[in-house]
């Protein structure tokens, strides 16, 4: 069943505004996949807040003309997933372990903006930590140093502490 001139309208507006907030977006070849893994697969992008639709291509073409991912338009051919997210990682990461699991899930592109990738690239981006992994390193590195300063205060009373039981226990057994 086709979409009507105000639904095709909609559709364009909502992917227009993912397209504005997203800082990757991932097309992937979905042609002879089950119905049960592409929900199991939809699942996944959205614990992970991924925007994954499929979408006619002219609507998608509609949808990101005028912004930086124009020229991705050029690889919008076939029956293609499209995953959108904020975070660049993500998108890449959710649809490649896909791809690997299906072999009839293959990536065919994917954008940055102002940059297009093969699927060698997506591949590469996805091996990448994501946004909370990178801010968790981050977090664990600046609070290595205060962590330790605490522990080496604590260190001169505990020793204090342990003297004094010793001293004690030395005196009970004389």
């Amino acid at each position: 069943m086709g979409l009507n001139l105000d639904d095709k309208k909609a559709v364009v507006a909502e992917i227009s505004a993912k397209v504005a907030q997203a800082q990757a977006i991932v097309l992937a070849e979905y042609r002879g996949l089950e119905v049960g893994d592409m929900t199991s697969l939809r699942a996944k992008a959205r614990s992970s807040g991924v925007y994954l639709r499929v979408l006619k291509n002219t609507l998608a073409r509609r949808a990101v003309t005028g912004t930086p991912f124009e020229s991705l338009a050029e690889h919008m051919v076939g029956p293609l997933a499209y995953g959108i997210s904020a975070d660049p990682v993500a998108a890449a990461k959710v649809l490649n372990e896909f791809a690997k699991a299906n072999e009839r899930f293959v990536i065919k592109a994917g954008a940055m903006p102002g940059q297009v990738m093969t699927p060698k690239q997506v591949a590469t981006l996805a091996t990448m930590p994501s946004r909370e992994e990178l801010l968790a390193k981050l977090m664990g590195t600046m609070q290595a140093p205060i962590a330790m300063f605490v522990r080496t205060l604590n260190e001169v009373p505990s020793k204090l502490v342990r003297t004094l039981a010793a001293v004690r226990d030395q005196k009970q057994a004389a």
